[in-house]
Formats: C-alpha cells, structure tokens, sequence
C-alpha cells in the first residue's frame, strides 16, 4: 500500500515537473536582456518551484546545518552527490549565484538545456582531457571575479546511499589555481530522491554546509583529502543508520 501510495505521488510529482519546466524554459529568455544576477535570480523560480514540489506532493522536506559557514567573499563549493535534488536547491539556496561545471551535451536537452545556456556555467568536453580543465580554470577565475561561485561534485557522478566514490582533484585543482578557499557540502538527498529512481520517498534531507578551507600551502591532493574527510565524517552524522 505504502509502495502504490509513493508511485501515485511520485508519478504526479513527474507531470509537474516536466510541465513546469516545458512551460518555463521559454520564460526564461524573456529574462535574456536583465543584468545578470536578476536574470539568476528570475531562472532559479524553477527550482524554488521543483523543491517546494518535492515537499508538498512527495513529502520530501529539508533542513540546512551550517549556512553561516557561507563566506562573503570567493568560494569553490565541493559537494556530496547522491541526487539531481541537490543540482536544483543548491542553485536556489546560496548566498551568491553558482557556476556548475557540467558535461557540454547537457545545453543540448530541450527546453532544461536551453534555459541554463542563459546562466554564465561552465559546460566542457571532457574528452578533451588536459585542454577541458583549462577552460574550467580560465572560465572559472572569470566568474569567481565576478562575484559568482562555482561548484563542483568531487566524485564526479551520483554515489548510492552508503557509499563512496573516487574524489577527484579537479576542483581543488582549481582552488590552488586561483587561490580560493573552498566550502565542503555533505547531504543525504538520495534517502528521499535516489539515483536513478522514479519513486520519491517522503523524509527530510539534511544539507550540512562546511567551514571553508584555504589552500595554504598545500598541494591539489593535500587538500582533497581535507574535504573528503570532512564530507565522509559528516555523512556519518546525518545518516547515522546508514553508516552502522
């Protein structure tokens, strides 16, 4: 009963989501001609949308620990990722406006990829290896100059509740190169949203935000570690029954 209840919830949730975002992607490029943290600010109404969604048709609800952690200055975003949930709020919910880096084939999805071709991301080719990362470094030392941060999924891809995937240095890469300090995010979305699941769970997502972490004097590696130390451990306070 409980299973047939979260399908029904879970397949109006779909239909909303898809005709929210049908009918508001061409919305988005009346917004073409605003400065562009209005033009941010006007886009991001879809995800205020989407998760207040989640909350009232999935029961999906939230807290956030640690927002003062944010900085009011430059900052790389290095986050947990086990859901889309976490793409969608955490545009809508910080500080300043993020810049994501994300696979360039993703402009090409209609209507979604259309209406973030209107944001200043950063979309890349990843097969092109070494000559990727220094457009993420080129483009990214732009945006953080103007006011914007970027994120990052240091493990690349969704992990499965419980588990741990490689972290990549890719992001503290770009904090050494531009001297950033950078803000550690551990969340446990996938309890209520998992990867590659339609059916959404009802609960209460825990993002817990990090103390940023200067670069100093250490290496790419060196502070990798840092973040996936602190993302790992936290994980272990939020999702407790998880991690026995």
């Amino acid at each position: 009963m409980f299973s047939a209840f979260c399908f029904i919830r879970s397949l109006i949730f779909a239909v909303v989501m898809i005709l929210a975002t049908v009918i508001w992607a061409p919305i988005c490029f009346l917004f073409a001609p605003l400065p562009y943290n209005q033009r941010y600010w006007a886009t991001a109404r879809w995800n205020v949308f989407i998760i207040w969604a989640a909350k009232v048709i999935c029961g999906i609800r939230y807290q956030t620990r640690g927002y003062e952690n944010f900085p009011d200055g430059p900052v790389i975003v290095l986050s947990k990722h086990q859901s889309a949930w976490e793409t969608i709020f955490l545009l809508m919910s910080t500080p300043r406006p993020l810049v994501f880096v994300f696979k360039k084939s993703i402009t090409y999805i209609p209507f979604f990829g259309w209406a973030i071709s209107l944001m200043k991301m950063i979309p890349i080719d990843r097969s092109k290896g070494k000559d990727a990362f220094a457009q993420v470094v080129t483009i990214g030392r732009k945006r953080l100059a103007d006011g914007q941060w970027v994120i990052m999924f240091p493990e690349g891809t969704r992990i499965p509740v419980g588990q741990k995937g490689n972290y990549k240095g890719g992001g503290t890469r770009l904090a050494i190169e531009t001297n950033t300090p950078v803000i550690p995010i551990a969340l446990n979305s996938g309890e209520c949203w998992p990867k590659n699941s339609f059916i959404k769970r009802p609960g209460v997502i825990t993002v817990s935000v990090g103390k940023p972490i200067a670069p100093g004097n250490m290496n790419a590696t060196e502070l990798m570690a840092k973040v996936e130390e602190w993302i790992e451990a936290e994980m272990r306070v939020i999702s407790p029954q998880v991690y026995k």
